[in-house]
């Protein structure tokens, strides 16, 4: 039907032209007196021949159109436009072009400047971290309330780090992933053991015993998911602890006894830059660390999902048996 609203204003000018020529022919005719056969029977005759003439110039528009509409499906790379029957579509085929090369030169501009983007955190993300191994190693040998707050305050600020390296690379043409089958308890246990300050310093307790569990998975990548799962537990708990668990096969489980989320902020906080109720009384909120929780999740396989109780806890579980992955 689209088809036929557009060829309808295409042509119609040209039919209704011929049938005003008939209708003045006739209308002379009939004023003169002369036989309506005389222009009756060549006007028939026109009327069938341009009949023929009409069907077969939508038959073969018909088949342009849909040449035209299975273009629109491809890549604008492979985009090869058919010749121009007129001048309008000439015109229209250079305004296409012209586009075509004007996106196709910002996109090459943006992924330019997305590289040197990455580039440049990339650097700096090393060159922030020498100052950040360098005061952890001169608290390594002190355990004091002030020396555990400082060891925490630089775990924060390497949390960071990763965020915007994360960030940045999520959407990249190439990434870092490397699946092989390893001990999930490794995994967790290492990123306990850096929060592990933290929790002596706020005094919250942990509960977490080893499953034995095997997976296929990318270390660092998981590690960064799990980190950020128990770092807004972490952060949302203010006295009891916080429990890691491994439900049957393979589902990775934190649960915190902290302030909760408000169900009408659940469905949303995965979206980016969405912070909630919790959000806005806690300044520190930016809406992005579960933002990459979930994107890595995806890009990894694994299904997360919350579940949460307000003022009691939340529970955040991570699917580790939801994709049959294979080790490369």
């Amino acid at each position: 039907m689209e088809f036929i609203g557009y060829y309808w204003r295409e042509a119609r000018l040209p039919v209704l032209t011929g049938a005003a020529f008939a209708l003045i022919f006739a209308v002379s005719f009939f004023l003169y007196r002369l036989p309506l056969m005389a222009v009756a029977y060549p006007a028939m005759l026109c009327a069938a021949l341009g009949a023929g003439v009409l069907v077969w110039d939508v038959v073969r528009k018909h088949r342009r159109w849909r040449e035209l509409q299975r273009l629109r499906t491809l890549d604008a790379a492979e985009i090869r436009l058919p010749e121009p029957e007129s001048a309008a579509e000439a015109g229209c085929q250079a305004v296409i072009r012209a586009l075509c090369e004007d996106s196709a030169r910002r996109d090459s501009e943006a992924a330019a400047r997305f590289r040197d983007t990455v580039e440049y955190y990339t650097v700096w993300a090393h060159q922030i971290k020498t100052p950040i191994t360098a005061m952890n190693l001169a608290l390594e040998n002190e355990d004091t309330p002030l020396a555990r707050r400082l060891r925490a305050g630089l775990l924060q600020i390497g949390q960071y780090v990763g965020m915007v390296l994360t960030y940045l690379r999520l959407d990249a043409e190439s990434t870092d992933y490397v699946f092989r089958e390893q001990g999930l308890d490794d995994i967790v246990s290492a990123s306990l053991a850096r929060f592990a300050p933290e929790f002596l310093d706020r005094r919250l307790t942990l509960d977490y015993s080893p499953s034995g569990t095997r997976v296929v998975t990318d270390e660092k990548w998981l590690s960064f998911a799990f980190e950020q799962v128990l770092s807004n537990a972490l952060k949302y708990t203010r006295e009891g602890g916080i429990r890691v668990y491994t439900e049957p096969p393979r589902t990775l489980c934190v649960t915190d006894t902290g302030i909760g989320i408000d169900p009408a902020d659940l469905p949303r906080v995965f979206e980016k830059g969405y912070t909630g109720c919790n959000g806005r009384r806690d300044t520190r909120a930016t809406g992005i660390g579960l933002y990459l929780t979930r994107r890595v999740c995806e890009r990894l396989g694994v299904g997360i999902t919350i579940e949460s109780t307000p003022g009691k806890s939340t529970t955040v579980r991570m699917d580790l048996d939801q994709y049959n992955l294979k080790a490369e």
